[in-house]
């Protein structure tokens, strides 16, 4: 029997007041691997912020990781978010931070203290991206698809319940898009839930898996030959 990782029920999102997603359903189970697809403006992203609590939602019913989105407290998004990994378009990696460093201070912005304990989980996660080996290296030493497995980690140290991926490869060239698709599918294949927002057609083409489209303030599923 399926679980339910997610939910939205009549939820309609508004942006800066303006509308972009009106009375729209979704169901994610544990384990899917979803995409979000639509032109930009359509409102994958601001999908994705209702989802990590970015955006309050006001219209409808939703839940992620136990947690009801309408109802959520300011104080309790912390909490949301240690359950949810999220993985930008923009890396958004400390520049002056070494990757121990960047992962280490997520980790004791989550209430980690133990130093031993922090230093296992950071070899971990960064062996599940294959950046073990560049644990010592700033930022703008790493390439795109290097600074984007790192992100991945990143997103993965609280050993989440489901990742977030908001235009993961949007800023990488198709070779390194593929790599880091490969990245989160072995990721999913371990049972991990994975939503993705991406406008990177070929990539769907090439790892095919359920795919939503948002179009004309809806959302709606699509069969593979039509994407």
């Amino acid at each position: 029997m399926s679980t339910s990782i997610a939910s939205l029920s009549n939820v309609t999102i508004y942006q800066d007041q303006n509308m972009v997603l009106k009375n729209i359903s979704i169901e994610v189970n544990q384990g899917d691997f979803i995409y979000i697809i639509g032109k930009t403006g359509t409102g994958k992203s601001s999908l994705m912020k209702v989802l990590y609590a970015d955006i309050k939602l006001t219209d409808g019913e939703g839940m992620i990781a136990g947690y009801d989105l309408k109802k959520l407290k300011e104080k309790d998004i912390p909490y949301l978010r240690r359950k949810i990994g999220v993985v930008f378009q923009d890396f958004k990696l400390l520049p002056d931070r070494s990757v121990f460093d960047n992962l280490e201070f997520v980790l004791k912005a989550t209430g980690w203290n133990d130093k031993a304990e922090m230093k296992n989980k950071i070899d971990e996660v960064l062996e599940k991206v294959g950046m073990k080996s560049m644990l010592h290296k700033m930022p703008h030493q790493l390439s795109g698809g290097e600074q984007q497995r790192v992100g991945i980690a990143r997103a993965l140290l609280n050993d989440p319940e489901v990742i977030l991926a908001d235009e993961p490869t949007g800023n990488l060239d198709p070779q390194t898009s593929v790599e880091v698709m490969e990245v989160l599918r072995k990721i999913n294949q371990n049972g991990k839930t994975i939503i993705m927002a991406t406008h990177d057609y070929a990539l769907i083409m090439k790892f095919p898996s359920k795919t939503l489209k948002c179009e004309d303030s809806t959302i709606f599923e699509v069969v593979q030959r039509t994407v």
